[in-house]
């Protein structure tokens, strides 16, 4: 990752401006995934990835890789972020995101068509929407996996009994729930204003969650790739 200055006590790190996104939506298609804990976004990604050629970056994956980096500048300030329940500062989060995909375009064959994403629990606040949109890409639109609380929790909790990760726990669940409730949602509303949500019921099982996925990509124009 690019050299950051070192956050301050308050961490609030500073962003390069750009006139222009990094990368045009003419060669690069980005789709954000949204939903709660537990929604069943990173299942859906899985089969997106494997049957329309998408690469698969998960914001929260990348956080948790950066933490456990040795020497990493930022890794105790996100470790305690994410066990707090809060959101990394927006400019770590769209700087990873950034990196990635420069770094899987440059291992693409010459010729290969426009690359495609899908960054999955991402974005997570409006600013990090509109920071990435301006300074990265514009994004296509919103895949939102709509599911109940209780069904995501219960997901979770069991989830937990083997993932390993500190925060699929009954505490921090909990306040994931209100994080998203509190800044996702906003970002969701967004976009369904603009006409760029394509919004899943997610409660189902994941095979028909995916059906339906697959029909309501087909309607955006977003077709299978070739095996």
């Amino acid at each position: 990752m690019p050299a950051l200055n070192p956050p301050p006590e308050n961490p609030k790190l500073p962003a390069p401006s750009k006139d222009t996104p990094t990368f045009s939506p003419d060669s690069v298609s980005v789709i954000f995934v949204l939903g709660g804990p537990g929604a069943g976004k990173g299942t859906q990604c899985a089969y997106l990835v494997r049957d329309y050629g998408f690469k698969h970056l998960s914001a929260g994956d990348l956080l948790r890789a950066e933490q456990d980096r040795p020497h990493s500048e930022f890794g105790g300030m996100i470790k305690d972020y994410i066990a707090d329940g809060k959101i990394v500062p927006m400019e770590v989060t769209v700087q990873l995101l950034e990196n990635a995909m420069t770094d899987y375009i440059k291992q693409r064959k010459e010729g290969e068509k426009g690359a495609r994403f899908l960054i999955d629990g991402f974005p997570r606040k409006m600013d990090q929407a509109l920071k990435f949109e301006a300074s990265v890409c514009p994004s296509q639109f919103t895949l939102f996996f709509d599911c109940p609380e209780s069904v995501m929790q219960a997901r979770l909790l069991n989830r937990g009994k083997t993932s390993g990760r500190a925060d699929d726990n009954a505490e921090s669940i909990k306040k994931r729930f209100r994080t998203f409730l509190e800044t996702s949602m906003p970002v969701v509303e967004y976009f369904e204003k603009e006409g760029k949500v394509v919004r899943v019921e997610a409660s189902k099982g994941p095979e028909e969650v995916y059906e339906e996925v697959k029909r309501r990509m087909g309607e955006r124009g977003f077709e299978m790739v070739a095996k």
